[in-house]
């Protein structure tokens, strides 16, 4: 859950005398847990198409078989990787009636001609496109040994397409809360913030089903160790989140884990409600912008805040701590 701006698996086993590896993951027993409020900007891995529109009466776009969700990474067989890049290409080669755009479809490339139009003594490309996006979340982790972070707990889906953005890179930098939007039953609120680009925490490397990763560039914040708990240390009853609703202060949040889940689902292992009356009065529950949030049991970080439930959002979905720790170093 986050509130975006835009500038944005059967295998048979013979059992024989071979030994077989286990797995070892390496993440620290003690993690710094976050709470950070954090803007986030993603840089697309190509140009994204978003939306098309008609230029003198003609839908030049799909004239040239093109869709929302193709990535554009070639003009006139030049690369090209942001839209000025792309503006650019198409202002240098002097281009005034068609172009050749290299495109990927799923992991297909294909090409295509696309007919010009000038419109208002505009050139126009019928199209709307997308290479970055920004937004809002919780950072969650950071292991102090390989300054690995984890934030959110969940993918970054781009809103128009509907499909995970997928990454050439991105950042994590310095934001304040200003204010909060609240929930209510059917309409799950979102925090307002207020951001600087250029305190640059960390760099992202990955945006997964688990979160969005990287590596943390700046001094270690003087958050708290948290020992990282097991799947099988989790149980149902008090626990608190580590959030921010005001500036940049971190505070935490009671609330009651009502189930926990050993299934394999890669963000909603664990069921909970917030019973903090001061949070509930504030934000009438979980808003976007909260995803990622530590949650705490027992003096453990057990997992990360990840989805509200929509008809009622005093209740959420978080993730297994381990989940993300895992992922964080594939």
């Amino acid at each position: 859950m986050l509130s975006l701006k835009i500038k944005q698996k059967l295998a048979i086993i013979f059992l024989t005398l071979f030994v077989i590896p286990i797995q070892v993951f390496a993440y620290s027993d003690y993690i710094i847990a976050g709470g950070n409020n954090i803007g986030i900007e993603l840089i697309s891995n190509g140009i994204i198409i978003v939306g098309t529109y008609p230029v003198n009466g003609h839908d030049i776009a799909k004239e040239a078989n093109l869709q929302i969700g193709d990535k554009i990474t070639k003009i006139n067989n030049k690369e090209v990787t942001s839209i000025d890049n792309m503006i650019n290409t198409i202002n240098e080669e002097n281009i005034t009636d068609k172009i050749k755009i290299t495109y990927t479809r799923g992991n297909k490339e294909m090409n295509t001609n696309l007919n010009l139009e000038l419109e208002e003594n505009i050139l126009k490309t019928g199209l709307y496109v997308k290479d970055s996006i920004n937004g809002v979340g919780t950072l969650t982790f950071i292991d102090p040994e390989t300054k690995i972070f984890g934030a959110l707990g969940h993918e970054i889906i781009e809103k128009t397409t509907g499909q995970k953005f997928e990454i050439k890179d991105g950042k994590i930098y310095s934001s304040t809360v200003t204010s909060i939007n609240p929930s209510n039953d059917g309409n799950p609120g979102e925090k307002n913030a207020r951001y600087n680009v250029n305190d640059v925490y960390g760099k992202v490397t990955k945006n997964t089903k688990s979160g969005v990763f990287g590596e943390y560039t700046d001094n270690l914040p003087n958050n708290k160790l948290y020992p990282v708990a097991t799947n099988e240390e989790i149980e149902t009853g008090n626990a608190k989140i580590l959030t921010v609703i005001e500036d940049n202060n971190i505070e935490e949040f009671s609330i009651n884990i009502l189930k926990v889940s050993n299934d394999n689902n890669e963000s909603k292992n664990i069921l909970f409600e917030i019973t903090d009356k001061n949070l509930l009065n504030i934000t009438g529950g979980i808003v976007q912008g909260m995803s990622g949030s530590p949650i705490i049991q027992n003096e453990k970080i057990i997992g990360a805040v990840t989805h509200v439930v929509v008809n009622d959002p005093t209740k959420g979905y978080g993730i297994f701590i381990t989940n993300m720790l895992k992922e964080a170093e594939n």
